[in-house]
């Protein structure tokens, strides 16, 4: 049977052959060693070094005072890194240790007349066996203090410095040759947490960043090629763009010492062998992947010695049931544009449970691809398992540069068939890790090709742009250096792995969606549907610096910490309204209750605060009337407000004492009625 028509008709059974942020309750209750996130990218500054962040500490109020977040002195903070498929341990490890001091233990202040309280120091030791020997390669590293506001930092009575200044003086050398930098910043991670946490409750517009205005604590290195490759390679060594030697695995770890003792001084002493508490690879596993029953067990286990029992949550992943409408797809309608190919070609499956590429397995049309037996078919191509051909070897060990993984350009309708390369980031040793081919050139940021759908964009780019859909040469497409072939601080990670299992990686090999018509373009509605997706937050809340470390400047305590009075979805104050007279009310009209509304405090002073939520976008109005019905304040008429909890704050000064009403209208017909007491 010729290899285009087993696309196009199907398999014959002559071919078959019988036959992987506060993520975990632990850690949920041990901040300072939970790991948020791992980045891995190639230096936009220096193509000769790659940078790896690790962040810790998540949820930081900018204005956390007194006792300000900052590393644990009893953890073990590890960077770790792959790059041997032939040894069993990590092959490079950066340990960071911190240690704190009290400048000026005689007062409650964080900062004061130049002196910092906690103030932290750290060591790095490097190994390259696996943790068995240690050799230190910068000691007494300076942390940068927490940005506590402009009298603490810039003030004479302060630091007397500026919070740029401290950054920069906080940036390390080591000695090899690594620029260090640890301390406060912003959280680069965003995502509609609130929505996509509350069953998929989408907001594709005006979604607030569950993560806008809150800190988190970095370790970010900037490292040479050539210390991280096997056999100390430098990048202009590299064959072509996508050199398997230099790929590399990363993921960061925190460990805590077996044993904590609480003495009677207050103290606490910790002692005996670090046991591992948190760690994180890939974006998300732990949070959206594991289930909560496992989630303790994955962080312990350290991801070479990944048990094979979690691969059946990658195979088999519960996000793919609410992308299917045989199972729960209806019930999440926030998914509604991710749906899952059925008959992909008319005969492929790839719903939970489903046959996917199982009846290629020993196939002859799979010879000389990642299919064949003889390569990974074995282990890419599973009974009911119909994502281990693309999930699996995208969390677990990277996606090679073979056929069925190369773009459906030049493919001539067969999947099967070589295509255009644009992903070789696999190293076969089993694991999660944030998996990065650093042979791969950078795009600029400033390039109008810039996307921060990374890889997915780059399948776009080279499916529909004629600067690169013309042939299957190997070429540099914008984004090829995007998540998941590593992860850079713009990618939108979140939605990149949603599209990831609605099929999007199918689709760009030449598995299309259901609505695909032979000889017709197989850009669909379905693939249009899913390419649009958007959780509604795209972007970061603030810009990244352009040098190293990259990640944003923290923000500030005393003028951006979270307040409740008027905020915008992000967290932006806004203007308090003003009391005017007004006219008649009809008490009597009929009352339709609005979810959650309150005031407080009642009875009130000086301010009262109304809270409300709302299920969809809607102009709201407050209105007060005494209890005669008589309008004597209109604080707010016709706001347009985001579906989701607000607050507004009405200054009732000009108010005698009394008892007065309160309407919030969202419709004509929508409204709730409030009683409270003004009494000063």
């Amino acid at each position: 049977m010729a290899i285009a028509g087993l696309f196009t008709a199907g398999v014959t059974s002559n071919y078959l052959e019988s036959s992987s942020h506060r993520e975990a309750p632990i850690i949920a209750n041990d901040p300072l060693a939970d790991n948020t996130d791992v980045y891995a990218f190639r230096s936009p500054t220096n193509p000769n070094n790659v940078v790896i962040v690790a962040n810790f500490i998540p949820f930081q109020l900018p204005h956390g005072g007194p006792n300000y977040y900052n590393f644990g002195e009893d953890i073990a903070y590890d960077i770790r890194i792959k790059n041997n498929a032939r040894t069993t341990y990590d092959d490079v490890i950066y340990r960071f240790e911190f240690k704190k001091v009290n400048e000026d233990p005689t007062t409650f202040f964080k900062i004061r007349l130049g002196k910092e309280n906690q103030k932290a120091t750290y060591t790095i030791n490097k190994s390259l066996d696996g943790g068995k020997t240690w050799s230190m390669i910068l000691k007494d590293g300076k942390v940068a203090p927490y940005n506590v506001g402009p009298r603490s930092i810039e003030s004479a009575v302060g630091l007397n410095s500026n919070y740029d200044a401290l950054m920069k003086s906080a940036i390390m050398r080591t000695s090899d040759d690594s620029k260090v930098f640890c301390g406060p910043v912003d959280d680069p991670f965003f995502i509609d947490l609130g929505g996509i946490m509350d069953l998929g409750n989408i907001r594709p517009q005006n979604a607030p960043d569950g993560l806008a205005k809150l800190n988190v604590h970095t370790i970010a290195m900037e490292i040479p090629i050539y210390r991280v490759t096997d056999f100390f390679r430098p990048i202009d060594q590299a064959f072509n763009i996508l050199d398997p030697r230099f790929t590399i695995g990363v993921w960061a770890s925190a460990s805590r010492k077996q044993m904590t003792v609480r003495n009677t001084d207050g103290t606490m002493t910790s002692s005996g062998p670090y046991v591992q508490v948190s760690r994180l690879g890939m974006p998300l596993t732990n949070e959206v992947i594991i289930p909560i029953g496992r989630k303790d067990e994955w962080n312990a286990t350290p991801s070479s010695m990944d048990n094979k029992d979690f691969e059946q949550y990658f195979v088999n992943p519960e996000l793919a049931l609410y992308m299917d409408d045989s199972k729960f797809g209806s019930a999440v309608p926030g998914f509604a544009p991710l749906r899952i190919q059925t008959k992909s070609l008319g005969t492929y499956d790839f719903r939970n449970g489903a046959p996917g590429l199982y009846p290629l397995l020993g196939n002859p049309a799979t010879r000389g691809t990642a299919l064949d037996p003889n390569l990974f078919g074995n282990y890419l191509l599973r009974p009911n398992a119909p994502r281990s051909v693309d999930l699996l070897p995208i969390f677990m060990t990277g996606v090679p540069n073979l056929p069925p993984y190369q773009l459906a350009t030049g493919k001539g309708g067969n999947p099967l068939a070589k295509g255009k390369p644009f992903i070789n980031n696999f190293l076969p040793t089993f694991g999660d890790m944030l998996r990065i081919n650093m042979a791969v050139p950078v795009t600029p940021r400033n390039s109008p090709d810039f996307s921060s759908l990374g890889l997915v964009q780059a399948a776009v780019l080279g499916l529909t742009d004629p600067r690169y859909n013309t042939n299957t040469d190997l070429e540099f497409i914008p984004n090829m250096d995007g998540f998941p072939n590593g992860r850079r601080l713009e990618d939108d990670v979140t939605r990149i792995e949603l599209q990831a299992v609605s099929g999007v990686v199918l689709a760009a090999i030449g598995l299309w969606y259901d609505d695909y018509v032979p000889g017709q373009s197989p850009v669909t509605q379905d693939l249009v549907d899913v390419l649009s997706f958007t959780d509604g937050v795209d972007k970061n809340d603030k810009e990244f610096m352009t040098q190293f470390p990259y990640e944003a400047k923290p923000w500030e305590g005393f003028s951006d910490g979270h307040i409740a009075i008027n905020c915008d979805v992000n967290g932006n104050p806004m203007p308090m309204t003003s009391i005017a007279p007004g006219a008649k009310m009809n008490l009597a009209a009929p009352e339709v209750a609005l979810q959650q509304v309150e005031n407080f405090p009642n009875p009130a002073r000086d301010v009262t605060t109304f809270r409300y939520k709302i299920g969809q976008p809607s102009e709201v109005t407050l209105q007060i009337y005494n209890e005669t019905g008589v309008l004597v304040a209109s604080p707010m008429k016709k706001a347009k407000r985001a579906v989701g909890v607000h607050e507004t704050v009405v200054n009732v000064k000009n108010l005698k004492n009394g008892i007065y009403f309160a309407r919030i209208q969202t419709g004509a017909d929508t409204f709730q009625t409030l009683k409270f007491i003004v009494n000063k």
